[in-house]
């Protein structure tokens, strides 16, 4: 999760190239914060719009190899300038800065060393989608605005072009995913682009009220170009890639599941498990935990049942399943639950947060092509400078796989107090813009994700033996992937036992498991922080409950969390054992 933001702004306000640098009085390391803050700012040109920076309004992202090798380089001389910096001389506040962006700095640089960075879609994500995205972070205030936009449509023929020769170089190498997640892939690339240029999600910005800079008969002539544009420049490309990807990219599909199937592949999914979980843990040390934590939560699965008067947790699971009262009739149904729950919530967060974010959140359907092969919901950031709020997206489709005794735990991972909370707080930090915006580190924001559904407990969420079950079927889920992760990419695991795992052990519907599986398998490594990182988050709260005794506050242990921004785990583990040694001496 690399799209963060910062402070509110003016809509249609022009940030500086270079904002806060945070606290500190190292000019050598305040002066490699900025250089990098304005490298960054230019290589990410869509995200530095949505930012408030302007200056590169007329250009989209780069996929190409060469612009991956030449901010390789860029990144390994600001590492270089890093590390001649010495610690000893920075404050506290500035040796997390450095250590931050070494992290992210060395994650980029090792990632590009491998062939696989040429896999540019998982069954989660891909440069199609994100260009789909796009509106959704951007301002829509200004002719300006809706001009940058056009111009950016306009440059997709180039970025797919960029996207179809890399894939193409891929599949001749050997890095292509396996055939067991591509099902019904294509076609949601082809949905994006169905029926009329009005009906896509290109045209939606040209929904909203006309801009006041613009007279009547421009914003209609601009309507027109829009239609123009998405009908003969957007559209065929979608169907160029659709084709691609259906006729020539899929026959030539991998017939194995794990990523060290691929040339140098448990090499690169060793890079991949310490990126997203930030620790020296080994496949076989996870996967291990994750069994130990399996066990553990199923003692629990079967003690909710028991009191639920069904024999074991099995009997329990198949009536969830399967009996109708569970389940939503309707979209707006499903959708009407999700936003009463996440607005539940919304009203005890004052007795578990002292800081609680400015930023509001909204409650969307996922788009519909992609929702039937994607998560069963997610989390938008919000961008305050373009005037956008965070989106708590719940997936609509196949509602008979969606029950409502799922919400709460859901809810409270996605919106609030989760990610919402989280990242919406982020924005707002005192801390270089470099932490607010760009710094994303899966063990941080989806270990605070999932410990919020621990939380949930104590917040009374799960009030019915249903509710329950819900929630330790999405803790189950959590542990389900270190085993089932690190099964596929290390162990050499199939599609069919990685399901046939997560459908004994969880109580996931059939299509929820294939989905996530799926994605296991395209995005490997990704699914280990979550679990990992809730466990830190619970060893450290833990630790500061017994060190501070009736000086623990939870507010305030909260609060101290999440005011470091996403952060390697050992780094958080630091800051607050020195947050203990404070709260201590009150």
């Amino acid at each position: 999760m690399r799209k963060i933001v910062a402070a509110l702004l003016l809509a249609g306000a022009t940030l500086p190239a270079v904002a806060q640098t945070g606290s500190g009085g190292s000019p050598a390391l305040k002066g490699v914060i900025e250089d990098h803050w304005r490298w960054w700012l230019s290589v990410n040109p869509v995200e530095a719009t949505g930012l408030g920076v302007r200056d590169y309004d007329d250009r989209i992202d780069d996929l190409s190899l060469a612009a991956r090798d030449a901010n390789a380089k860029t990144e390994k001389a600001f590492l270089s300038r890093l590390e001649a910096i010495p610690d000893s001389g920075l404050s506290a506040d500035e040796r997390t800065n450095k250590a931050v962006l070494s992290w992210m700095l060395g994650d980029d640089i090792e990632a590009n060393r491998h062939g696989e960075r040429m896999m540019l879609f998982t069954t989660y994500y891909g440069w199609q989608q994100g260009f789909a995205d796009m509106a959704d972070n951007l301002p829509f205030y200004t002719r300006a605005d809706y001009e940058s936009y056009l111009k950016r449509l306009s440059l997709f023929p180039a970025q797919n072009g960029q996207g179809i020769a890399i894939t193409k170089r891929a599949v001749k190498e050997g890095y292509v995913q396996p055939c067991s997640v591509l099902g019904g892939f294509a076609d949601t690339i082809s949905a994006t682009v169905a029926g009329k240029p009005e009906d896509t999600r290109f045209y939606g910005p040209f929904l909203r009220n006309r801009p006041r800079d613009m007279s009547e008969a421009d914003w209609t002539a601009m309507k027109a170009r829009a239609v123009t544009v998405i009908r003969d420049v957007v559209t065929p490309e979608y169907v160029r890639l659709h084709d691609y990807i259906a006729k020539d990219y899929v026959p030539h599909c991998r017939k194995t599941d794990g990523a060290s199937a691929m040339p140098g592949g448990a090499a690169w999914y060793a890079t991949q498990v310490k990126a997203h979980t930030t620790t020296g843990l080994t496949p076989d040390q996870i996967h291990a935990i994750g069994l130990s934590e399996v066990k553990r939560i199923l003692l629990r699965m079967d003690e909710v049942a028991k009191k639920a008067g069904y024999a074991d947790r099995a009997a329990f699971i198949a009536t969830l399943r399967t009996d109708p009262k569970y389940y939503a009739k309707t979209p707006q149904e499903l959708l009407n639950a999700a936003a009463w729950q996440a607005k539940t919530i919304d009203g005890m967060l004052p007795r578990y947060f002292g800081r609680l974010p400015r930023l509001p959140y909204g409650v969307r359907a996922i788009p519909a092509e992609t929702a039937e092969g994607t998560t069963t919901a997610y989390y938008g950031p919000g961008a305050p400078e373009s005037g956008i709020s965070g989106t708590y997206f719940v997936n609509t489709s196949k509602l008979s796989q969606r029950p409502l005794w799922e919400l709460p735990a859901l809810t409270a991972h996605e919106a609030v107090p989760g990610h919402h909370n989280q990242i919406a707080l982020q924005q707002e930090l005192d801390l270089p813009d470099f932490r607010k915006h760009a710094a994303g580190f899966t063990a941080y924001v989806e270990g605070w994700a999932l410990y919020t559904e621990y939380l949930g407990e104590e917040m009374g969420l799960y009030d019915t033996p249903e509710k329950m079950m819900g929630r330790l079927s999405y803790e189950m889920w959590r542990a389900c992937r270190l085993v089932v992760d690190t099964g596929i990419h290390a162990k050499g695991w199939t599609k069919a036992q990685a399901v046939a795992f997560m459908k004994e052990n969880s109580a996931l519907s059939e299509a929820n498991i294939d989905a996530e599986v799926n994605r296991y398998i395209s995005w490997p490594g990704q699914a280990l922080g979550y679990k990992l990182g809730e466990i830190r988050i619970r060893e450290l709260r833990a630790k500061a409950e017994e060190a501070l005794g009736p000086k623990f506050d939870l507010r305030v242990f909260h609060d101290a969390v999440l005011a470091q921004g996403s952060v390697p785990l050992d780094v958080l583990s630091g800051r607050i054992d020195a947050w203990i040694v404070g709260r201590k001496q009150l």
